[in-house]
């Protein structure tokens, strides 16, 4: 049934007994009832729309739960995926992102204030590189860092850098942090890098996210930009469910 025919049978019921709403009913015959149900109770409308954003609403919600339990492990406890916060923290919060996504950079006080906050977080990257051969050589590049113990530092440095990832900008800033240029080159061709991006390529297909940030913390699904307040709130719905 389209959402049209749907909105319909909703005026129709509001407007009709039951056996009326068991004949087979043309579509004619509903346009004619509908116009006539609408002339007499304009209010209908609102209420018949605000059944089907909530039937609308439920669906998505069941979907998200069912994909979110499916995918539980991979997105909290992959141990191919960099931790940072509380290792053994009672929420996990999971970000997805990109180095020159601009509202990523934007994210990351926010990020630094829920971690300062508090310290019973744990934070879970999810490198997805989509904005370009830039992005993806940076995302090799922290990813890479782990070999030598500088993800973290690495990690914060290049979301404050000044101005696009690109391979000179991306190594300039690994020299900065003192990282070997040298051995993060050979690590950046690693099974466990390129694993790491293919399975964010995957998650995020399976959750829908079609861009950066995204966040999953608990059950919910927190798509863009998100302020400190707002993790906050998320961490602390999931820690009391």
């Amino acid at each position: 049934m389209t959402d049209l025919r749907h909105l319909a049978a909703l005026c129709i019921a509001t407007m009709l007994p039951v056996p009326a709403l068991a004949e087979d009913i043309s579509d004619e015959r509903i346009k004619s009832l509908v116009l006539e149900a609408i002339r007499e109770n304009p209010e209908i409308v609102l209420e018949a729309i605000d059944i089907l954003e909530r039937e609308r609403a439920a669906a998505q919600a069941t979907s998200a739960t069912e994909v979110l339990d499916r995918w539980r492990y991979a997105l909290e406890a992959d141990p191919n995926a960099p931790v940072l916060g509380n290792p053994d923290g009672d929420v996990t919060v999971v970000e997805f992102f990109d180095y020159n996504c601009p509202y990523c950079r934007r994210v990351k006080p926010e990020m630094e204030a829920l971690l300062d906050a508090d310290s019973n977080v744990r934070v879970v990257y999810r490198e997805w590189p989509i904005l370009g051969e830039g992005s993806i050589f940076a995302a090799r590049a922290a990813l890479a860092s782990r070999e030598q113990g500088k993800y973290e530092e690495f990690h914060w440095a290049l979301m404050g850098m000044n101005g696009r990832a690109e391979e000179a900008s991306v190594l300039r800033v690994a020299r900065e942090v003192g990282l070997d240029i040298e051995q993060l080159r050979e690590d950046m061709e690693s099974d466990a890098v390129e694993a790491h991006i293919a399975d964010s390529m995957e998650l995020t297909q399976a959750l829908g996210f079609n861009g950066t940030p995204s966040f999953v913390i608990g059950d919910a699904l927190l798509p863009g930009f998100v302020e400190a307040d707002a993790l906050r709130e998320a961490v602390e719905t999931a820690r009391g469910d």
